[in-house]
């Protein structure tokens, strides 16, 4: 029995009466457990504050991996971003929520194309309950459009920031299934600890996450600061923030900063690099005078995951890709870790 499916039992055994349904179907419902059950809800967050009257029987999602929450937690969505990152099949879904469907018996909901921002009237279309986008970059303005769709549970404190468990919490809440969600973080807190646990090399090495590296110039550092789920995921690992990685993300509320090559020295506290990229841009970082000075590029200490592929998507923590890439995530991060030993 696979993780997904462990949760999906638990769901059902917590909430009797769960039961997904397909958007494909005409008039389509993603059922929630019993309405006669629901106490109204109060969500407070980045834009505002939410309150769900009463329990959502159609959930729409935005922005990304949203939709990972509900069909965690056995509820197929009437409508949801389409993957744009990282789709190896161009069906618009990543193979996690593929095998998620899967299970639940269902076909994919109506999938919106988010390429140049929230289709309003798409969602609209699917005349949603609820709208969740707890990891999103949401405008004030997106926000207020929503809002005059459905109730939108927003992300906490900052656009793109938001970890998978407070993904999950707020999700979850959002569908009256708080209970659920947590029980659905226990599990995978004790997933990733298990496998962290195998990987003792990982403890108290420090890691930086490179981003968006052109091999053509390399003048300059731009690297994923501590509110990027992906750094934060760093630390779920047993792997520590650099100093200097620490002290620049003080100083803002981005998730990515640039940094000048010619400052690199400021990154001797580096021991482990992951980016995005093939060999030639492993290859670019050692032949570069002041990069390669790097100690995690001196010792080819170096994560190189596809931009294209699933498993660099996965870097990405979410509900569901968590459980689908933690082996392989972790056997590259050791492996780097030793270089660098």
């Amino acid at each position: 029995m696979t993780r997904a499916t462990r949760v999906l039992a638990a769901s059902a055994a917590l909430a009797a009466g769960l039961a997904a349904c397909s958007a494909a179907e005409p008039a389509p419902e993603s059922s929630t457990p019993a309405a006669e059950d629901w106490s109204p809800v109060t969500i407070e967050h980045a834009l505002g504050t939410t309150t769900i009257e009463s329990r959502p029987e159609r959930v729409a999602t935005v922005s990304w991996a949203n939709h990972e929450v509900p069909l965690a937690l056995g509820i197929v969505p009437v409508g949801m971003a389409a993957a744009n990152f990282g789709d190896d099949d161009g069906d618009g879904l990543l193979p996690w929520v593929e095998e998620a469907l899967t299970e639940l018996d269902a076909q994919a909901p109506v999938l919106f194309d988010e390429t140049d921002g929230i289709d309003f009237e798409a969602v609209a279309d699917t005349a949603p309950d609820v709208i969740l986008a707890a990891y999103s970059g949401l405008t004030q303005e997106d926000y207020d459009t929503l809002s005059e769709i459905a109730p939108v549970v927003a992300y906490p404190e900052t656009a793109w920031g938001t970890s998978w468990r407070d993904m999950i919490e707020l999700n979850s809440a959002g569908l009256g299934m708080a209970e659920e969600g947590a029980a659905l973080v226990a599990e995978l807190e004790e997933e990733i600890a298990d496998a962290a646990a195998a990987a003792p090399q990982l403890a108290g090495t420090s890691a930086m996450f490179l981003t968006h590296v052109d091999t053509t110039d390399l003048s300059e550092v731009s690297f994923y600061t501590t509110h990027d789920t992906r750094a934060m995921f760093f630390e779920d690992l047993g792997l520590t923030v650099p100093p200097s990685v620490a002290e620049l993300s003080a100083q803002t509320d981005r998730f990515a900063l640039t940094h000048s090559a010619e400052q690199a020295d400021a990154f001797d506290d580096v021991d482990l690099i992951v980016t995005y990229g093939g060999e030639e841009l492993v290859a670019a970082l050692e032949a570069d005078p002041l990069l390669s000075q790097m100690p995690a590029v001196a010792n080819g200490a170096i994560v190189s995951l596809p931009g294209d592929g699933p498993l660099g998507t996965a870097a990405n923590p979410t509900p569901l890709s968590i459980s689908w890439v933690l082996e392989d995530y972790v056997a590259l991060l050791a492996q780097a870790a030793d270089a660098g030993a």
